[in-house]
């Protein structure tokens, strides 16, 4: 069995797969972006920023599975797959905890004006004299999180660890789902997801956006989900609330979100992701409300090393025909 990485991924998370029978053509693991013959490999490990196009599918006779690197998959064909009778896996578990922390850190610092107060310390790329900034009893404030209303957009995995963030940090959360997630009967033992959703209050869509200080988008990307969050919707919220979205850029109608933020629609947006991603609008870049990350919500080593893991976890239950320890997306 041959396999194909499009991304060059640690070699440390893939040391099982050497006590299997996986020949690299020219006796190395080949990046389908660079070599010739990856067309001729049954596995195809995929990374969630590169495109996984029917016309590459087509071009691969051989391929079986496509162990994806990342809990999203709109990067690849799914009905091109479906057609082949490819199987699609993901990750997801090993990117809860890091995207749910970035997400955490970028509404505190959106909040207190950390990266805000840094540029201006700084002299935005001036020499650092720090003139940029006056100290004061009564200058450079921010606000806290502490009594907020957190708002969660997709009360998923990543939602209910965030979640459980902000209820350490004194904040209210609500969120709203398709349906509501049950709770747990008062006085069973339970888990720290089951004890989440139970502090948790579900909430309809508009009271969501209406009710939350802070507003963070954590659902997966669907095309029934495409700018979720437009102009109608910037409107419902607070003047004094903030946009967090470490999910999908597409979530976002992005030129109503510079709108929005020019305007005080809305007091501002800490993005890790883009609607034309890598591309971001020159107007978010000199926007003093807004914290820019690239695209890091999984980006520690310990989360890029266990999605490897995670990945290796999925083609070895499908060498093994073990479908039931697989991430299965299709």
């Amino acid at each position: 069995m041959q396999i194909a990485f499009t991304t060059q991924l640690p070699a440390e998370g893939f040391k099982r797969l050497e006590a299997f029978p996986f020949p690299s053509l020219k006796g190395r693991t080949f990046l389908v972006n660079r070599d010739e013959g990856w067309e001729e490999a049954e596995v195809l490990v995929s990374t969630f920023d590169y495109t996984v196009s029917r016309e590459m599918i087509e071009a691969m006779p051989n391929l079986r599975l496509i162990a994806n690197f990342g809990a999203g998959f709109n990067n690849i064909d799914l009905e091109a797959c479906r057609e082949r009778g490819i199987r699609v896996t993901n990750t997801p578990q090993p990117v809860i905890e890091p995207t749910a922390e970035l997400a955490f850190a970028l509404m505190i610092d959106i909040a207190r004006r950390v990266s805000e107060f840094d540029r201006m310390i700084r002299g935005y790329g001036l020499p650092v004299t720090g003139e940029g900034i006056q100290f004061g009893v009564m200058r450079n404030l921010s606000h806290s999180l502490y009594g907020k209303t957190l708002g969660i957009l997709g009360m998923g995995r990543i939602g209910q660890a965030l979640a459980r963030r902000a209820i350490a940090s004194g904040m209210r959360v609500i969120y709203h789902n398709r349906k509501p997630l049950p709770t747990s009967p008062k006085g069973k033992e339970t888990s720290w997801q089951e004890e989440v959703i139970n502090q948790a209050e579900y909430v309809d869509f508009q009271t969501l956006l209406q009710n939350s200080d802070y507003l963070s988008l954590n659902l997966p990307y669907t095309p029934e989900v495409h700018h979720i969050i437009g102009k109608p919707e910037l409107g419902m919220m607070k003047r004094t609330a903030y946009l967090i979205n470490t999910a999908r850029g597409a979530h976002v109608d992005e030129q109503a979100l510079i709108e929005a933020l020019q305007s005080g629609i809305i007091a501002g947006a800490a993005l890790d992701v883009y609607e034309h991603e890598p591309a971001i609008p020159s107007e978010l870049l000199r926007l003093p409300n807004v914290v820019l990350s690239p695209h890091t919500g999984t980006g520690t080593w310990e989360g890029r090393i266990a999605m490897c893991e995670n990945v290796c976890d999925n083609i070895i239950a499908f060498m093994d025909n073990n479908f039931n320890k697989m991430n299965i997306v299709l």
